[in-house]
């Protein structure tokens, strides 16, 4: 789990097949002084396995299918990731809830200056746009932001503002360039009803439903009593 805030901007310093993945090293030297092996990293929005460290580089793997749904099939040598490490307990959630789960990609229609803001609008299809809600959260490479008011049917747009441009790389944001984009898990839990495709519940017959809560009930399971008093023998 994440939080859509960028604690670093790594470099891709190598890139190749290894075994069936592609194998990344990733040039960053506060994210790999704190990394393991086994520790997941959101890597331009992707969540991804720590495999090395050496010294300030750390390097992941990626599967056939992460580099079909994401942007990660399109990166060069050289180009600058948005890097987050994982939430531990205790650290605080200063943006919104990112899984590193990416829903798709999206592609910049539009960038513009407004002052010292950034006005980025981002094409996406009909899929992805029904998890978007005015004000609402979206991660995009990873980055949590915020959406405008819509209406929101085949893009939207957010401002980015210096604080977000000096601590991201989205002053490389170019007009047709592609980006990763999560919505947000809660809004696709409220429209999907993603409870429903728990396991337990998409396997076999359709679960009994639950008994209904009822004052019967709760005075038969000792709820409601004046304190003091006792059930009848």
């Amino acid at each position: 789990m994440f939080t859509g805030l960028v604690r670093e901007i790594g470099v891709l310093k190598g890139l190749g097949a290894r075994g069936g993945v592609v194998g990344l090293d990733i040039a960053a030297p506060r994210t790999a002084a704190g990394a393991r092996p086994g520790d997941s990293i959101a890597v331009g929005g992707i969540c991804l396995t720590v495999t090395a460290v050496r010294g300030g580089v750390f390097s992941v793997e990626a599967a056939s299918e992460t580099r079909r749904l994401t942007t990660l099939r399109h990166w060069k040598v050289g180009r600058r990731l948005h890097l987050e490490p994982s939430l531990r307990a205790g650290d605080p959630l200063d943006g919104h809830l990112v899984q590193g789960h990416v829903d798709g990609v999206g592609k910049v229609a539009r960038v513009r200056r407004a002052g010292r803001d950034l006005l980025v609008t981002i094409a996406l299809g009909p899929d992805l746009a029904r998890f978007l809600v005015p004000k609402g959260s979206v991660a995009v490479d990873g980055v949590s932001l915020t959406v405008d008011e819509g209406p929101h049917t085949d893009r939207f747009s957010v401002n980015l503002i210096p604080h977000t441009l000096a601590w991201t790389a989205f002053g490389d944001l170019r007009t047709g360039r592609t980006v990763n984009l999560e919505m947000d898990v809660l809004v696709k839990a409220a429209r999907t009803g993603d409870l429903a495709l728990l396991p337990a519940a998409a396997a076999g017959p359709a679960a009994p439903a639950a008994p209904t809560l009822t004052m019967e009930r709760l005075r038969a399971a000792g709820f409601g009593r004046r304190r003091g008093a006792k059930g009848r023998a």
